[in-house]
This record gives C-alpha cells, sequence and structure tokens, in this order.
C-alpha cells in the first residue's frame, strides 16, 4: 500500500508461533461477511511442495489461525473496493474470503491490521487489539467500544466519550476503519522489530518498506525440509483498497511458496522488498494484557 494519509500507525498486537502439531484453525469463528457458506481453508487448498512440511504452531496462535482462513472458490478473481476487477489477476493465487469494506481504506497495512485483529478477537484476547496513531496516541477496541471517540486535530488526539457501550461486530468494525483511516506503512515499520535472521521466517512476520510510497505483505505460513530451508506464503491487499489474497511467486509461476534467504531481494508481482524488510511484531500474541503492552 502507498501512503496515502498523513501517517498514523500501529502496533501492540503480535505474533507467536512454534512448538506442538500443526493445526488448520478449525476451532476458530470468522465472523465477517463472506461470499461461500464453506469452502476451502488456506491449509486445506495449499499445500507444501514435495520435501517441504508446515513447520509446527501452537493451537490457537495467529498461524494456526491464519491456516484456518476461508479462501473463495479457486479462480475467483481479485475485486477493489468499489466491486471492479482487478486488471491484471496473474499475481494472485488465491483470493481469501472476507470482505474488503466499501471505501478505500483496507489497503496493504489496513490488511495486515485487520487479520491480527481479527485473530485477537477470535482467540478471546479482544482487550489486547491496539494501534497506535503516529502521534503516538494509542487506540484501543477497549476504548471505543466503552463509547470514546478519537478528536483529531492536526497531530494532537484526544479520545472523547461521544457513543454508548456497544461491544458488537459493526462497532469493531468501524473502530477499524478508523484506524485504517490513519495507518501506513512508514508508522507500522517503526512500531516492528527488524528480524535477524529472515532465513528463519516465522507466520505473522511482515516484509514492510516504510517510506513515501510503501508497502507491506504479511507471511501466513511457513513450512521447511528435512535441512531446516524455510519457505513462506504471502498475504497482500493494495491499492486502491482490494480483497486480500495469496500472492503467487513471479519467480517460480504456478506456486505461492517463496524461499526464505538471509540477504538479497524479494520480488513479488507488484513490490520489490529485500528480505531484510523482514519485521516481526514486538508482543506475543494473545499473552500480554493491555496494560503490559503500554
Amino acid at each position: 500500500m502507498m501512503e496515502r494519509r498523513w501517517a498514523i500507525h500501529l502496533v501492540t498486537v503480535q505474533v507467536l508461533i512454534l512448538v506442538c502439531a500443526p493445526s488448520d484453525g478449525a476451532a476458530f469463528d470468522y465472523p465477517w461477511p463472506r461470499q461461500q457458506a464453506a469452502g476451502d481453508t488456506l491449509a486445506e487448498r495449499i499445500a507444501p511442495p514435495a520435501g517441504f512440511t508446515r513447520i509446527s504452531a501452537i493451537e490457537g496462535s495467529f498461524a494456526d489461525w491464519m491456516r484456518g482462513l476461508p479462501l473463495r472458490e479457486p479462480g475467483a478473481a481479485v475485486r477493489f473496493f468499489d466491486g471492479r476487477k482487478k486488471s491484471d489477476q496473474s499475481g494472485a493465487f488465491a483470493v481469501v474470503d472476507i470482505d474488503v469494506g466499501t471505501r478505500d481504506f483496507q489497503q496493504c497495512a489496513d490488511a495486515i491490521m485487520r487479520l491480527r485483529a481479527e485473530y485477537l478477537l477470535a482467540a478471546g484476547c479482544a482487550d489486547t487489539i491496539r494501534f497506535n496513531f503516529s502521534s503516538g496516541h494509542a487506540a484501543r477496541w477497549l476504548d471505543w467500544r466503552a463509547g470514546l471517540r478519537p478528536l483529531v486535530s492536526g497531530r494532537k488526539v484526544s479520545w472523547v466519550l461521544r457513543a454508548e457501550e456497544d461491544s458488537s461486530y459493526s462497532a469493531f468494525r468501524e473502530y477499524l476503519d478508523t484506524v485504517f483511516l490513519y495507518a501506513g506503512t512508514y508508522s507500522l515499520s517503526k512500531e516492528m522489530e527488524p528480524v535477524t535472521d529472515p532465513a528463519a521466517v516465522l507466520p505473522g512476520d511482515v516484509f514492510i518498506q516504510g517510506d513515501f510510497p510503501g508497502h507491506a505483505v504479511l507471511v501466513a505460513d511457513v513450512a521447511e525440509d528435512e535441512l531446516g530451508q524455510r519457505i513462506f506464503l504471502l498475504l497482500q491487499s493494495f491499492m486502491p483498497a482490494q480483497d486480500i489474497h495469496v500472492l503467487m511467486n513471479p519467480a517460480r509461476p504456478g506456486t505461492p511458496w517463496y524461499a526464505a534467504f538471509k540477504n538479497g531481494k524479494l520480488e513479488t508481482p507488484d513490490w520489490t522488498f529485500s528480505y531484510r524488510d523482514l519485521r516481526r511484531f514486538t508482543q506475543p500474541d494473545c499473552t500480554v494484557s493491555d496494560s503490559e503492552g503500554a
């Protein structure tokens, strides 16, 4: 997503994985509007290539949740927020069955926040959902549901009581749209930590360039071979706001799996990253209270 508003962004929400057996996210609910009542999950449709197996993921982790993401039917088109088809569909391997909203808000970094917040909500950790505006002011879901709303004046933000308490899903989406309004790759990149060894990539990591323009993609899953060589899947939204989709690997037509390396360039259909652009959220997922993460 190219930076398109004055930058204010993320975050104290985070990723955790490792140990335990691989899972497919089947125990989670995915409550947003969907086009299909039932369909393949990410883990069901996208198997690792021969010689690779998915790395272990803790049951209930972000990695586990992402493996259960529902996908639209094979061949589904990526569409913009206004319903138009994206002209070039060659970069999408599969489309996640999740709404993009009706406004040009849910672009690249926003899609990452959307998925992260949806996971925390589904995992019973809604009170830890918090994203920071670039002004440094925290935007907490627990404040929003209590009826507080941001009053933004330049780079000054104050939260005032303007609504009734509301913990509904529609209120949750209104909260996220407000975060998206003041979000950007620049501020997101400042809130994350560099990964020392990108060859040891984990689900939930983010390749991000917080420039003007900038872009970000989310690591949705990771597999490895007997020698420890890792491969990974990427999720992306872009500009204009569009369906979140699994990226095709342009270097290996027909496959969405990318090889993990410590250095070098990472070529995706819409953007070129460096492997050194890999970042990780600073807080473990679903384990740190909002006060501890403040």
